[in-house]
């Protein structure tokens, strides 16, 4: 294990933008908007993750409304946690090009019209294409830009600020299990998706508070960022002197985009006052082909940064730990959804539904989860503590409940391993901040999409094996176990890699020493 976080961190080549003069601090780092931007993510979480940790409830509708098998009906839901994720990597090309406020805008228009025509759906597989689909993209394009603004807002307290953007989850959990259920019971579940829907039109409000930070502002991110984590180049040096080539590429790549940019643009604007030279002919059509060659220019430039960072000379997977962690996120996500989307079949099936209404068990996950993620946001921030160990022995703790679960029959002891699900889960909140300890600020959002991508597919493949397995044994048991044996797999891999990698500088050492 690591004495700190920076024991894993990579420059990706941050430093080359650092100069000798001391930069004055923004304000809005740490402070300021930046509250408002935790806000924002805050909701954006109460609308879309917590919506859809509510799910059980409109699963449970769709299974008496269509008569379909279990398996094929928690594809609904798996589509849309699943796709969600998924789009990371895309939706991280679209931040390149237009920035999270106008993608996170665009986003909560597409999820609220996924809403609003699943209330309509004549079939599961209509429900595939506009809850699954359409809701789930649009869920895609708000969420990434929601996690990413926030690690491009705080540098000293990171943690907590994503600890509590992310208690949306929680909060969202409870508060849309008790409306969803409540505007089913009342209006049932075609009138509650449309109103659903309706309520979604908010991310777009949450999308205009995302206000961009100036190229000043991030630069002087990065010599805060540079100052307080000196000796980050010296852990796992094999590993960054490989990816730190990636800031004279970016470099590079930049200045001839400009370069291009500037030599267009000026073409333009000299046919541009030529016109008005005589008489002002055709600047309708100029004025076109000025703004077409900046939207191509634009593009070009955010295209060639997103293909360098997963394609390039310096793509993130020569970073091993960060590919460990990739495969770690392949298995993780799957084992926290499918206890929000068959606990309610599985106290239906232990008769303890009474129990279950007066406080369900989703909600004590819920409730819990909020705390968790706090708790353990300001326990990382402590100069003491290592986020890495921290993530590592929420993930332990989580794996064993989740192993555990299917023993329990009676309420009180679902309650309490579902309460401990909800603490320990609370790492979700030390992703974003794990992510940026390894690959650094500037590439956070391509990274993360990928870390969320792989979280997709979990979480697009759990549910529905679940409700395989239980078509054929007629019981949940033995999906909890495979699934927490594979998750366990996968903690395993994070565990050993970081420590293979971290020998590799010794042995060479070691190496060059007998030379």
């Amino acid at each position: 294990m690591y004495a700190s976080r920076e024991d894993i961190g990579y420059d990706f080549g941050d430093d080359s933008k650092v100069g000798s003069k001391p930069a004055k601090p923004n304000p809005n780092i740490d402070g300021g908007w930046a509250w408002m931007i935790v806000l924002s993510s805050f909701l954006v979480h109460i609308l879309i993750m917590g919506s859809q940790m509510a799910l059980g409830i409109l699963n449970m509708e769709w299974l008496e409304e269509f008569n379909q098998s279990r398996g094929l009906t928690a594809w609904v839901s798996s589509l849309s946690m699943g796709i969600t994720l998924i789009v990371g990597p895309f939706i991280g090309l679209f931040i390149s090009m237009c920035g999270c406020r106008k993608t996170a805008i665009i986003g909560g228009v597409l999820n609220a019209l996924g809403w609003i025509l699943s209330a309509y759906a004549s079939n599961v597989h209509c429900l595939f294409l506009t809850f699954g689909v359409t809701a789930g993209v649009g869920s895609g394009m708000v969420y990434l830009p929601a996690v990413v603004m926030v690690g491009q807002y705080f540098q000293k307290r990171r943690a907590l600020a994503q600890g509590l953007s992310t208690t949306g989850t929680g909060f969202g959990a409870f508060l849309m299990t008790a409306l969803l259920k409540y505007l089913c019971s009342e209006y049932g579940w075609r009138s509650a998706v449309f109103l659903q829907g309706a309520i979604s039109l908010n991310l777009c409000v949450c999308g205009a508070l995302m206000r961009p930070l100036s190229p000043k502002d991030v630069s002087e991110k990065y010599v805060v960022r540079s100052n307080s984590e000196d000796n980050k180049a010296k852990a796992l040096s094999h590993s960054a002197e490989t990816i730190k080539s990636n800031g004279p590429l970016d470099d590079e790549l930049e200045k001839k985009e400009e370069a291009t940019n500037e030599e267009v643009l000026d073409s333009v604007q000299h046919i541009d006052s030529g016109d008005k030279s005589r008489g002002g002919r055709n600047m309708y059509g100029l004025r076109i082909l000025k703004t077409v060659s900046q939207l191509t220019v634009t593009v070009r430039k955010g295209f060639a940064i997103w293909y360098s960072s997963y394609f390039g000379a310096a793509s993130l997977f020569t970073n091993r730990v960060f590919v460990a962690f990739i495969i770690w996120a392949l298995f993780a996500y799957s084992s926290f959804v499918i206890p929000f989307i068959h606990l309610p079949e599985i106290v239906k099936q232990y008769n303890l539904s009474i129990q279950n209404n007066i406080f369900p068990l989703t909600s004590i996950i819920a409730i819990v989860h909020i705390f968790g993620k706090v708790i353990l946001g300001i326990i990382s921030d402590l100069p003491c503590i290592s986020t890495w160990n921290v993530f590592l022995i929420a993930n332990f703790t989580l794996v064993t409940c989740i192993l555990t679960l299917p023993l329990m029959h009676t309420y009180v002891s679902l309650a309490v391993v579902c309460a401990l699900i909800g603490f320990s889960s609370g790492y979700f909140s030390l992703m974003p901040v794990v992510t940026e300890d390894l690959v650094g600020t500037k590439h956070l959002a391509n990274a993360y999409g990928i870390i969320i991508c792989a979280n997709g597919i979990s979480a697009l493949l759990g549910p529905p094996f679940a409700g395989w397995i239980y078509d054929i044994t007629h019981k949940y048991d033995f999906s909890f176990y495979i699934s927490g044996l594979l998750y366990m797999v996968g903690i395993i891999f994070l565990f050993i890699q970081p420590c293979i990698q971290k020998k590799q500088p010794k042995e060479k050492s070691t190496e060059e020493a007998q030379v």
